[in-house]
């Protein structure tokens, strides 16, 4: 107890800071071999005067869970009840025995799926968690199972009779489970990092620009599938001066002095003065209603949507091609609430839903758009663009379009976003005899009363997307340009459109302030760094960066190197694309590949993670070429209507031709293990591919389609989709489009290991789609899996469902690739 009590004297406290990494490797399949102390961090005591120890109470769990995540920091102290204590060597810890809690952490790097068995010596009591999970034991043993990359291993120990008599010795399951035991901080990217980590999901300005709303939302092992929010109020400084946590607010809109805030929580409507931060309720039993707006200080325009009850009758019949979607009958019409009592007016009329487009409050007019028809006089249904006289209560129809997105109030019209055909080819800029792809959003000037419109974006190539209107009347558009999402102002008086610099290659969200020079809020982020929320001014190129995760969820974190690959294909057109290269790769030696496509009507944008994680891929030891074929927007408009009835005729070759010179780009890549993947098109592409070449050895597709004609029919959007992708063509008027380059038709001359993966209740590419060539091919007898994901739809959002399809393509590829088949066999274990 003398030794434990020196031991404990601050004065006397060990300081020891590790001066280099020790490396420990272990892979004995004949007996268990100790990790060598050097290779692990030790701290403790930690509350020595503790009475009990954790499992002694009855809130062990709670309160090991509470500790862990300051342990799993990469700081060197940490400090309880005002104790401060330093991690150090455990080779360097002479105690005999301590008070309190202790623990241990080390990292176990893996160069491939590895499994063995941890077993803990001279540990009567403790805790082991991997990567933040806790791990179940037997017999002070814990079976692993890793992936390729590191794992943070931590050991929380309550009882330990002799710190002399501890080891941790690790047994390999075979001789290629080699791991790799240190005391390193730097780590690889892990799939906890990109799903888990901090991001803003929500930011609003106020229209003075004296405060903004941001809502952060972030995951963990507890919260599992349910993401947890924190919404913050912050002054112009970024200081927080009203939190959200326990609900978080919606259909949040300033008042037009920037004074108040209205939104909904719980299912009320609310009021809350930003002066005096006091909360009135002005409405509820508002079920159905959305996007609230300020129509001037004394009432809220809104949309109110009404859902048919419940016939219960035993069959449904269907009103038109609409009626496929779930949502179809669902009608909704603009109101109007009055904040003093809460009393709501209907604004719009008649059978068909209307939408809210924009309102003018000083002229009393309110800008809408409609179906043209009834459903079931529609299959393919044109808007109308309606505004109406509140005062009077007349409406004037400004125009019906075929091709229609958003439409604005500016002070000389109104501003349309729509396709290239918008009043009758208006924004064409293509060669004679091409089709438009409608899906490139053009830029057009209406007239206030619907009789003149303008075409304002044909020589200009970006797509463009989101449409909102600054104060003195320009537009502020985000836009698709190239493999990039950006703003874009244009200027209404010199009919120009200019960039806003922000720094990022893909902007994800944007607010701003109504000033004279407008303050803007935009998140977003690069192909190699995490999410930032910055501050600029319009006009101006200095920006400041009030949020990054890089610090918060990134530090000591490797990130793939990229480079930029573009080559020239046969018709002279350059293709864009990108390359990810591990970040400890030796071009001395060979490595497998991916090679990443979409192949549908937008490119594949350089946003740092999302559903199909590059930087991890690269990771996991792949070099990664994401390529950005022919048919895709951003581009200009002659590079995306080639999509228009090509159903993959210039994809594929841009494809095959990009892949080729690609491989004879980078000499270290491996031509005989690469493997290509995409979805849903891109799905349809991988499939597509699998029957022209023979030069990938394994593909998968996700919600791919591999019958045109039955996605065309049973999509719940196929035959809107096709409408562009097929424009004017039909299985009775252009069957050799909907067959021969339908894969199936051609699934006798697939060659390539193929991994089929669909979620069972996908309703924009039903899951039959795989089942047509998954049947196919097993009759041929080929090489091919088929794996469902249960009650997910066309994406797997879900964060248990995410890891386990990020676990299965890359245990696909490991196993076809690398000839590494373990990871495949111990999530797919053969019966």
């Amino acid at each position: 107890m003398m030794f434990t009590t020196t031991w404990l004297s601050k004065r006397a406290r060990l300081k020891t800071a590790l001066s280099a990494v020790a490396l420990c490797t272990l892979t004995s399949t004949a007996m268990a071999a100790a990790i060598d102390k050097s290779a692990i961090q030790f701290i403790g005591p930690l509350s020595d005067d503790m009475q009990l120890k954790p499992y002694q109470t009855e809130h062990r769990d709670a309160i090991i869970a509470n500790l862990l995540p300051h342990l799993q920091k990469n700081t060197s102290r940490v400090r309880v009840f005002g104790d401060e204590q330093d991690w150090q060597a455990f080779d360097k810890v002479s105690a005999l025995t301590l008070g309190g809690l202790q623990a241990l952490k080390f990292t176990a790097s893996a160069e491939r799926f590895s499994q063995g068995k941890l077993s803990l010596k001279g540990i009567e009591n403790a805790q082991l968690f991997i990567n933040g999970e806790k791990q179940t034991e037997k017999d002070k043993t814990y079976e692993l199972a890793l992936s390729q990359g590191d794992h943070q291993i931590v050991i929380i120990t309550e009882q330990v009779p002799n710190w002399h008599d501890v080891a941790i010795d690790f047994e390999a399951k075979s001789e290629e489970s080699a791991l790799t035991f240190s005391a390193k901080e730097q780590h690889g990217l892990s799939a906890k990092q990109l799903f888990d980590a901090p991001t803003i999901s929500y930011i609003s300005m106020s229209p003075n620009g004296a405060h903004f709303l941001t809502s952060t939302r972030h995951y963990d092992d507890k919260s599992a599938n349910q993401a947890l929010y924190v919404t913050e109020l912050k002054n112009a400084k970024n200081k927080t001066i009203y939190r959200f946590e326990s609900a978080q607010p919606s259909n949040i809109t300033w008042s037009p002095d920037g004074s108040s805030l209205v939104y909904l929580i719980e299912g009320e409507l609310k009021r809350l003065n930003l002066e005096t931060l006091q909360l009135t309720v002005i409405a509820k039993h508002l079920a159905g209603a959305n996007g609230f707006q300020f129509y001037n200080n004394d009432s809220l325009i809104f949309s109110w949507s009404k859902s048919p009850s419940d016939d219960g009758k035993l069959t449904k019949h269907y009103q038109g091609l609409q009626d496929r979607w779930s949502y179809a009958r669902t009608t909704s019409q603009v109101y109007l609430l009055d904040i003093s009592t809460g009393l709501s007016k209907i604004l719009s009329q008649g059978p068909l839903s209307h939408s809210l487009e924009d309102f003018d409050a000083q002229q009393g007019v309110v800008l809408m758009s409609r179906s043209a028809q009834a459903m079931n006089r529609s299959p393919e249904p044109a808007t109308e663009l309606v505004e109406l006289n509140i005062a009077s209560a007349t409406s004037n129809v400004l125009g019906q379009f075929k091709t229609f997105n958003q439409a604005k109030y500016t002070d000389d019209g109104i501003y349309v976003t729509a396709g290239p055909d918008f009043r009758d080819g208006l924004g064409r800029n293509l060669p004679e005899g091409m089709l438009a792809n409608n899906y490139d959003g053009q830029l057009y000037l209406l007239s206030r009363d619907g009789k003149k419109a303008t075409a304002l974006s044909k020589e200009f190539d970006p797509a463009i997307g989101q449409l909102t209107v600054l104060a003195n009347g320009d537009a502020l558009l985000k836009v698709t340009e190239q493999d990039t999402v950006q703003l874009y102002q244009y200027d209404l008086s010199k009919k120009r459109f200019n960039n806003v610099n922000t720094g990022f290659d893909v902007v994800e969200q944007f607010s701003f302030s109504d000033e004279r020079n407008p303050t803007l809020l935009v998140t977003g982020t690069t192909a190699s760094t995490p999410q930032q929320l910055k501050q600029l001014t319009v006009g101006k190129s200095r920006t400041k960066v009030l949020w990054d995760s890089t610090p918060i969820s990134y530090q000591h974190t490797d990130i793939a190197a990229l480079e930029e690959f573009n080559f020239i294909n046969p018709e002279g057109v350059e293709i864009k694309g990108r390359v990810y290269l591990p970040h400890n790769i030796d071009k001395s030696k060979q490595y497998p590949a991916l090679v990443y496509y979409y192949g549908g009507t937008s490119p594949v944008t350089r946003g740092f993670t999302g559903r199909y994680p590059f930087n991890l891929w690269a990771e996991h030891g792949y070099v990664v070429y994401v390529i950005q074929p022919t048919g895709a927007t951003g581009f200009g408009q002659e590079f995306s209507a080639k999509h228009v009835n090509a159903w993959g005729e210039y994809t594929a070759n841009d494809i095959i031709n990009g892949t080729r010179a690609f491989l004879n780009q980078y000499p270290f890549v491996d031509s005989k293990r690469v493997g290509n993947l995409g979805a849903s098109y891109g799905g349809f592409m991988t499939m597509l591919l699998a029957t022209k070449t023979d030069m990938f050895s394994a593909s998968i597709a996700h919600a791919g389609i591999s019958n045109i004609t039955s996605y065309w029919g049973q999509g719940w959007w196929g035959y809107l989709y096709s409408a562009e992708a097929s424009k004017n063509s039909y299985p009775w008027n252009n069957p050799q489009l909907y067959s021969q380059h339908s894969p199936v038709f051609h699934a006798d001359k697939v060659t390539t290991p193929l991994l089929l993966l669909h979620g069972d209740s996908d309703t924009n590419v039903p899951v039959g789609e795989s089942h047509n060539m998954y049947t196919a091919l097993k009759l041929l007898g080929k090489d091919v899996d088929l794996i469902e994901y249960k009650g997910a739809d066309h994406q797997i959002f879900a964060r248990d469902k995410r890891f386990d399809w990020w676990n299965t393509m890359l245990a696909y590829f490991d196993k076809n690739l690398k000839d590494q088949p373990q990871w495949w066999q111990y999530l797919y274990p053969e019966k």
